[in-house]
């Protein structure tokens, strides 16, 4: 299988879209071949030489969480890491917005990671855009910006939640809804008490609750508290001082306010109401949706 890089600099980087394609080998993808990594670090940016961008730290956790997971489905590592993920990379969305970014992390940091994690038996390869994609695709963004969304506030336990199901990432991510946190927290309680189960039933809750934000403003039933900007502007600052996450407890978050109990409980009930009346793919009585719906 691909192997860890032989040579990691000290500090992240950028590699461009159209850089990063050229690396992206079907000997890549199939676990076959190395990345070249002294070629591929003359085609990246540099980030500046702040301790918020030494990626040591960002190697040894990514190391910790293949040896913990070492024996069991790769699909687990990731309520492990997207916490953790998040915690050591302290951006702001604007950066975690750069593909760039996310292009070097999975191509110069950690291929044999992203080939470990996203390799099909089916196929016998990982898919392309674990390397380069959206941010509910791409191997690290979809764990950062889980993270993000997910989290109450401080505490990461509903990211441990969510990232459990693969739809919750796969699926619900991609929606605009999401970034509604009494939305994100709603479908968290509803994952958390089994109210909705398995990736089909967390992927027609989803389009239920989508479908529904088109004539319902969930903002209006279920505000949100203005968000501290100022909390998550130290969070990030306190990476400047070099910054370390641990391993086996949770981590925290920035300390900004947790999302409305109250709103939270209203799209809870609302949701639960919808996804009684949800198709389910495969639930007898439904109509069967296909993977393109």
């Amino acid at each position: 299988m691909t192997e860890r890089p032989d040579h990691l600099p000290e500090y992240l980087a950028r590699l461009a879209d159209e850089e990063a394609a050229r690396f992206i080998t079907d000997g890549l993808l199939s676990g076959k071949d190395n990345v070249p990594v002294i070629a591929l670090n003359q085609a990246a940016q540099s980030l500046p030489e702040s301790p918020r961008w030494r990626l040591r730290a960002v190697r040894d956790l990514i190391d910790d969480a293949m040896y913990l997971h070492r024996d069991g489905k790769p699909t687990h590592v990731d309520a492990w890491l997207a916490p953790r993920l998040h915690a050591i990379l302290r951006l702001t969305r604007a950066e975690a917005a750069d593909p760039a970014l996310w292009n070097y992390l999975a191509l110069g940091v950690a291929p044999d990671f992203v080939v470990w994690r996203h390799f099909s038996e089916k196929w016998k390869a990982a898919n392309a855009r674990s390397f380069k994609g959206p941010n509910y695709k791409q191997a690290f963004a979809r764990l950062w910006w889980s993270a993000e969304l997910y989290r109450d506030g401080p505490d990461y336990e509903p990211v441990v939640t969510a990232c459990a199901n693969q739809d919750m990432l796969n699926t619900v991510l991609r929606l605009d809804v999401i970034d509604h946190r009494p939305t994100a927290q709603a479908l968290v309680r509803l994952l958390k008490r089994g109210v909705v189960r398995t990736g089909r039933e967390v992927n027609a809750l989803g389009k239920a609750v989508n479908a529904a934000a088109a004539t319902l403003m969930y903002d209006v039933i279920a505000p949100d508290t203005q968000r501290d900007a100022g909390a998550v502007r130290r969070w990030i600052d306190e990476g400047e001082q070099g910054v370390s996450v641990p391993h086996r407890a949770l981590p925290t978050g920035p300390a900004e306010g947790r999302a409305p109990d109250e709103s939270v409980r209203r799209l809870t009930e609302h949701f639960e109401e919808l996804f009684a009346d949800a198709p389910v793919r495969g639930k007898e009585g439904s109509e069967d949706w296909t993977e393109d719906d």
